[in-house]
């Protein structure tokens, strides 16, 4: 039997190692190559061959957008039906808030990209389960509906239609976007049908409530703070904890200025004898004058959200002493995201349904 020396076997464990070495280099590569050669495949997959789509389905998502909303909500208060607007905004507030803690328990990470090419990118820090834009896409329409007919004279048959077209679209674009998966989405309109199954009939009684109870603002105003407070568990930042305060802020703001607007007389719903109501007939005065409502009161928004960011984020940098060098930086830290949001959109929610009315009364276009 031939015994090898010791020298002998150390010199072929680092040969061994050597070729270990080597190997794991190639691979390396090979790796490399592969992840580029996908990435060459998925940018040629993600060039756009089919612009109508492509638009249609960039116009499904903006409809859960921040954009949509600050123009949305405002048009319903100042244009048609501020009882429907609020009692909107009501229901949009719960839907979405309990939509994003869900997401915060479940932590469901979004669809893996390869396989999926993503098109929007800027809600990816965000959790996947349940799709919230899909919550919203399904509330609104179905609120609406609920909340109109019977008070307005209009065949049923045009929300039949609305529902399942808006509710498609904003789905179907979250998929095409590459956000979401179908069980995302699925579960997003489920949830919602159960949210508004357990909470609808309770929606007359909370808008009442928060335009005549006495002390209705301290408590309005304690309770979304504390929604707030109590719901951002998330350890690292994400879009989530500032949509959410944001959320929380603007229906805080709306409810509140509802109330000091049905206090002073500013904005009167019409009594029940009158219903339903039926549609004024479109005139160049009446169309002129809503064109100059929504340019004029979202001019004065704009101000107030913008001048509210620029004292309300370097207030609570120095409050916190947190470096406000990098304004986008500091407006991670939760100490200065949340009452940041919080504050600036519940100023814009109380301009919607407060200063804004006693702006157009003011100048007679109410």
């Amino acid at each position: 039997m031939v015994v090898a020396s010791p020298s002998l076997i150390i010199h072929h464990l680092v040969l061994c190692q050597q070729d270990a070495r080597l190997l794991g280099h190639r691979l390396a590569q090979a790796g490399t190559r592969i992840v580029a050669s996908l990435s060459q495949l998925l940018g040629q997959l993600a060039r756009v061959s089919n612009w109508p789509l492509y638009c249609l389905f960039c116009f499904g998502t903006e409809l859960g957008n921040e954009l949509f909303y600050i123009l949305f909500f405002p048009f319903w208060i100042w244009n048609l039906d501020p009882l429907v607007g609020r009692r909107l905004v009501v229901i949009w507030v719960l839907v979405m808030y309990l939509g994003q803690c869900t997401k915060d328990i479940i932590r469901w990470p979004r669809p893996a990209s390869p396989p999926v090419v993503k098109l929007e990118v800027f809600y990816n820090s965000e959790y996947s389960m349940p799709s919230t834009h899909a919550m919203s896409g399904t509330a609104i329409p179905i609120s609406m509906i609920l909340l109109t007919y019977g008070r307005w004279q209009y065949p049923l048959i045009y929300g039949l239609i609305l529902i399942p077209c808006w509710c498609s679209l904003v789905c179907l674009s979250r998929i095409y976007m590459g956000m979401h998966s179908i069980l995302d989405i699925i579960a997003g309109f489920l949830y919602t049908i159960l949210i508004l199954a357990v909470f609808y009939p309770f929606v007359d009684l909370i808008d009442n409530f928060n335009q005549t109870h006495k002390y209705a603002p301290f408590i309005i105003i304690g309770l979304h703070l504390a929604l707030g407070i109590f719901s951002f568990t998330l350890d690292t930042w994400s879009t989530s904890r500032g949509d959410t305060a944001e959320i929380l802020g603007s229906g805080a703001g709306i409810a509140c200025g509802s109330h000091v607007t049905y206090n002073m007389g500013l904005v009167l719903d019409p009594s029940l004898d009158t219903l339903p109501l039926a549609g004024p007939p479109i005139t160049m005065t009446l169309f002129g004058k809503a064109i100059l409502r929504i340019l004029i009161g979202m001019v004065f928004v704009l101000i107030v959200r913008d001048v509210m960011k620029k004292i309300t984020i370097p207030l609570a940098c120095k409050i916190f002493n947190i470096p406000c060098d990098d304004i986008r930086k500091a407006r991670q830290h939760m100490e200065v995201e949340l009452p940041y949001r919080y504050i600036t959109y519940g100023m814009v929610g109380f301009s919607i349904t407060f200063f804004v009315p006693y702006l157009f009364f003011f100048i007679g276009i109410s």
